[in-house]
């Protein structure tokens, strides 16, 4: 037997419960396996609030649980790689995936994408798109606050979310295209309960209408009568739509591939092998009746047990063999149990030989702003910055300026050197409000609103120096991780991409213009981070572009002059050369080379 350092036993695409689940089940087997995740790991079950149904665990929210799912998988050696999987070479007995970065040879295939929310098309639907319609009951239900609201779709996540939208909207209304839902009695039996919702039976929306502040009436179509019926909000001047009606699958890499059923979904035969040998399909992209986070996981397990056998069996046939994980956190503790046995003379504990796999093990401490846990990762990011940093605060006289500088200080504290904190001048007299927040022009294409935190390097003549990133408020909640891979990426060597990505970036405002971003988002909006990602990091390659997120809760004036009931809202301004000015404003999650899109479009 041959190793082959170039090749993978088993290549997962999509790192939702799917495809984490069967990079689990792989690495612990000690296979050789790769996670290919193009937007951020977790999938859609990462923007449900609450998960009340997965067994074992009484509550808890989408991105804590596939967040744990995902933390087993890395402890084991799954491999992970952000990238976009653009086409498959599967005859033959070593499989090509090629991605974005590059292609990765592998034994065998999980496909695992998952699937989209699916949109309706009635009239506005597209053009208010962010403006009072959402798809995100979790990212943008807060901007709907004391309003009305209609819920779109009589299935189970239309009914869930109902109930949860209830803690903001003055009034719920449900159409339900069906004569009932289509979920389960127990799930619809609350939103059918709730003295807050009304439901309409057998109706679609046909049209939305916008006015002054918002959308401001609806045009509701009977299926049983035919009768089309205006209407508008009792209890509030505007209102918003939340559409919950299913989901696209995401197999457009599949077609003339694998044989896909009339509504795109992949048709899988005994143990989720589809109709090309070494390639299985697991979750939401696949034929079945149910589409759960539980279902998904099931899923994951079944086909990474089959690709076990399967690689196994190539293995032997073609005399190769991928590398093997050696050096994984499970195979660290089981080298220190040993040892630990050896020195005292008792019987090491079991290895992990349970179905369950704790991503950590004792109590997590907490200090400050940040746990053990937390401090763990940010040693790594530390210690593999290429050069410090200097973090410019500006405040004003409001808490929020007090907790971000308490943020900031405990973050250089912890940073060994790498970070250091300064303080621009305080607002002059009369630049701030009766409660001491810090005025500024929304017309401004990079406002200075406060508080604010600047990422700089170190000057030649040892002043800070502006990367052009910044947060303004505190860089908490979800916003946390892609605040600490800004920092990452602004001091080097930072995230890599690939390098037509690279070209991109570097030819960006060649012809002498500049380009500002802004990107308002709430920091309990799981699609934001990545958004602000993947702008900073295009700013972070090139001095031209400046990236600046907003905690949109802390400023609604912004809120107010984008007309942003939706998160994340994408501000783009490109200066030219001469010194015109361009704006587009989009709302929605972006990848880099989708940011990339968008500002070339600007």
């Amino acid at each position: 037997m041959k190793q082959q350092d170039d090749l993978y036993d088993v290549v997962v695409i999509g790192g939702g419960p799917a495809g984490l689940t069967a990079g689990l089940y792989l690495a612990r087997a000690r296979y050789r396996v790769l996670i290919l995740e193009k937007e951020e790991y977790g999938g859609q079950i990462t923007i449900t609030n609450e998960v009340v149904n997965y067994p074992g665990i009484a509550k808890t929210d989408g991105r804590t649980l596939t967040e744990t799912m995902r933390q087993q998988a890395e402890d084991f050696g799954a491999e992970f790689m952000a990238a976009d999987a653009t086409g498959l070479d599967v005859e033959g007995d070593i499989k090509t995936v090629h991605t974005n970065r590059g292609d990765l040879k592998t034994f065998g295939i999980l496909v695992a994408t998952g699937a989209n929310p699916r949109k309706i098309g009635f009239q506005g639907e597209t053009e208010y798109a962010g403006r009072g319609i959402s798809y995100c009951a979790t990212c943008d239900g807060e901007f709907f606050n004391g309003m009305e609201v209609i819920v779109v779709g009589g299935g189970f996540s239309a009914a869930e979310e109902s109930v949860f939208l209830t803690k903001y909207a003055s009034k719920v209304t449900i159409l339900v295209r069906g004569s009932d839902f289509t979920c389960d009695a127990s799930v619809s039996s609350e939103a059918k309960h709730d003295p807050n919702i009304e439901i309409h039976y057998n109706t679609e929306m046909k049209s939305v209408s916008a006015g002054e502040g918002g959308l401001v009436s609806a045009v509701f179509h009977n299926r049983e009568t035919g009768e089309d019926t205006e209407w508008k909000p009792t209890k509030s001047k505007n209102f918003g739509v939340f559409v919950f009606a299913g989901y696209v699958p995401q197999t457009d890499i599949l077609k003339d591939v694998i044989d896909l059923d009339d509504h795109g979904y992949v048709i899988t035969h005994d143990y989720l092998e589809t109709s090309a040998a070494g390639v299985y399909a697991a979750g939401d992209l696949r034929e079945k009746n149910l589409r759960q986070v539980v279902t998904a996981v099931s899923d994951g397990a079944v086909a990474g047990v089959e690709l076990e056998r399967y690689a196994k069996d190539l293995s032997e046939k073609t005399g190769l063999v991928p590398p093997r994980p050696t050096s994984s956190n499970y195979e660290k503790r089981e080298a220190e149990q040993a040892k630990e046995a050896a020195n005292s003379g008792t019987s090491p504990a079991p290895a992990a030989a349970s179905d369950a796999s704790a991503s950590q093990s004792g109590p997590v401490k907490t200090s400050g702003f940040f746990d053990d846990a937390i401090r763990k990762q940010l040693d790594v990011v530390f210690g593999r910055m290429s050069q410090p940093l200097v973090l410019e605060l500006s405040l004003d006289k409001t808490k929020l300026s007090q907790e971000l500088k308490g943020f900031i200080d405990e973050l250089v504290s912890l940073s060994d050197g790498k970070l250091s904190a300064v303080v621009a001048p305080e607002p002059a007299e009369g630049e701030e409000d009766a409660e001491g927040r810090a005025k500024f022009d929304v017309e401004e294409v990079m406002p200075m609103a406060r508080p604010c935190v600047r990422l700089c390097k170190v000057g030649a003549d040892g002043k800070p120096q502006s990367t052009g990133l910044a947060f303004h408020g505190v860089p908490s909640g979800h916003e946390f991780n892609s605040f600490v891979l800004a920092l990452y990426n602004a001091a080097g060597p930072g995230q890599s991409v690939d390098n037509d990505t690279q070209q991109r970036i570097e030819k960006l405002d060649a012809d002498g213009g500049t380009t500002d971003v802004m990107v308002l988002v709430s920091l309990t909006c799981t699609m934001c981070p990545t958004t602000v990602l993947s702008a900073q990091r295009i700013a972070s390659d090139n001095p031209k572009v400046k990236a600046e997120a907003y905690d949109i809760s802390h400023f609604p004036a912004l809120q107010s002059h984008y007309g942003a009931m939706s998160v994340p809202c994408i501000v783009v301004n490109k200066t030219s050369a001469d010194g015109t000015t361009r704006q587009k404003v989009e709302f929605g999650k972006k990848t880099v080379p989708q940011m990339l899109d968008l500002i070339n479009e600007a």
